[in-house]
């Protein structure tokens, strides 16, 4: 039975596979351009899905996350609100299958701080963190408004906790829970942080940390947790709030919130960070808020949780 993990009652409230995941992995329709950058000229990658959802009338709340189950074609979207269904669970196609709110804890308020197990019917299975408590330890683990976390394949955990709250780290766990390894610091130098947004790990064993406000993408090796590099010259305007890569590993998509807009990023070779280099974008109407997506490792298809609009968008690559 599959498995996924809640980032609930903190800051973001992110599902991710812990098993089937994969790294390759009533709102109207708002209108899609594309944004011209100067310094390159642009090619188009994907266009809006325009008829996805079949069902948006289920959602009823601010949507703010988003996770792909790509072996069984399901999506998992979670959202924030009074008297709603936390979490809403879709085909890739749009069709809505079911809803649950149960143990789920309301994200960016004073409850939970902790990253919560479920099964993909909604029973919970495992908790980190100290319900309702927020802290800094790491022997148990304490949370303070924790952003998101990525499950590779292996099971292993990459967590990127402190949304504005005591803290500013990325974590490194095994899939039995063990501390693999930890930056932990708030600042602007190398491995520090000044809200760690959203974080994601590329076929190369690099993992890539969303500084939101440092305005910049830090890079780190997966293995050892050693600082490899950053990127600040994409992010003058804003920081990135989220960050995916495609299947194919050629670019990396960048969530900018207060932007509302999405920028693809040549990825780097093997042993080189360099600089960032935008090679698409799409801009999306005003106020839509992207906060958080995720990438269907199968179809390529990018599904995007916008906060201000309160919608998830399906966005599809071209054909070549």
């Amino acid at each position: 039975m599959a498995r996924f993990w809640l980032c609930a009652g903190c800051t973001v409230f992110f599902l991710a596979f812990l098993i089937l995941h994969s790294r390759f992995s009533g709102s109207s329709v708002l209108r899609e351009f594309i944004f011209q950058i100067s310094w390159r000229s642009e090619e188009i990658l994907y266009k809006l899905d325009v008829g996805w959802p079949k069902h948006s009338e289920y959602f009823t709340g601010a949507t703010f996350c988003v996770a792909v189950d790509s072996l069984n074609g399901l999506l998992y979207i979670a959202q924030r609100g009074d008297n709603i269904q936390k979490v809403l669970v879709f085909t890739e196609d749009g069709y809505f299958l079911r809803a649950w709110n149960y143990t789920v804890d309301t994200p960016h308020g004073s409850f939970g701080h902790t990253i919560k197990k479920y099964s993909s019917l909604g029973d919970l299975v495992q908790v980190l963190g100290t319900p309702g408590k927020k802290g800094t330890g790491l022997n148990p683990l304490q949370f303070d408004n924790p952003a998101e976390l990525y499950v590779e394949d292996t099971g292993d955990i990459y967590i990127v906790d402190g949304d504005g709250g005591l803290n500013n780290r990325l974590i490194k766990l095994s899939q039995d829970f063990l501390m693999l390894w930890l930056h932990g610091e708030n600042g602007t130098g190398p491995a520090k942080f000044n809200i760690p947004h959203s974080v994601t790990v590329d076929s190369s064993g690099r993992v890539w940390v969303a500084d939101r406000g440092n305005k910049r993408i830090q890079v780190f090796d997966k293995d050892t947790g050693v600082w490899l590099g950053a990127w600040n010259n994409c992010f003058t305007e804003e920081g990135p709030s989220s960050v995916r890569f495609t299947p194919d590993g050629k670019y990396l998509i960048v969530a900018q919130l207060n932007l509302s807009r999405l920028l693809f990023v040549a990825a780097p070779p093997v042993g080189s960070i360099g600089y960032c280099s935008v090679i698409s974008s799409i801009q999306l109407a005003d106020q839509v808020l992207p906060h958080l997506l995720d990438v269907s490792g199968k179809t390529g298809a990018i599904y995007v949780a916008e906060i201000g609009a309160k919608q998830v968008q399906k966005y599809v690559p071209l054909k070549s």
